[in-house]
């Protein structure tokens, strides 16, 4: 397993992930197999999608600042239950198969590290599986 550190600015902010993630593959040598990325936090969480237009994050983010506003009235009292509740609906884990040395993607896919209690100091959990 590798780590990698991810260092956030922002209270809620996409971070892509993508070419550190790909790099730990090609390192690894795997020409066919499964990455699996983990994200140990409960304010943070993992997501493919399209990483051409940055317009997508932004209205990723602004929807779930809708969704969930960071002060309604939350029963958690620590000032960031709106983060927790933004997580769970990121996920903490992502499985991309592994063609040719390569993480297998659609087109615009990449991976997002999903800060929702930032500006932190993070880090995602890297497994590749399989064969050379």
């Amino acid at each position: 397993m590798e780590k990698i550190s991810i260092k956030t600015n922002s209270r809620i902010e996409l971070v892509d992930i993508t070419d550190r993630i790909q790099a730990i593959v090609s390192k690894s040598k795997v020409k066919a197999g499964i990455c699996f990325v983990f994200c140990p936090h409960t304010t943070a969480g993992l997501i493919i999608n399209e990483n051409a237009d940055p317009s997508v994050r932004r209205d990723i983010i602004n929807t779930l600042n809708k969704l969930v506003p960071e002060n309604a009235g939350y029963a958690h009292t620590e000032g960031n239950a709106d983060s927790h509740i933004k997580s769970s609906l990121f996920g903490s884990t992502l499985t991309i198969f592994i063609e040719d040395g390569r993480l297998a993607f659609g087109t615009w896919q990449g991976i997002y590290f999903c800060e929702s209690d930032g500006p932190r100091s993070r880090e995602s959990w890297v497994k590749i599986v399989g064969s050379s």
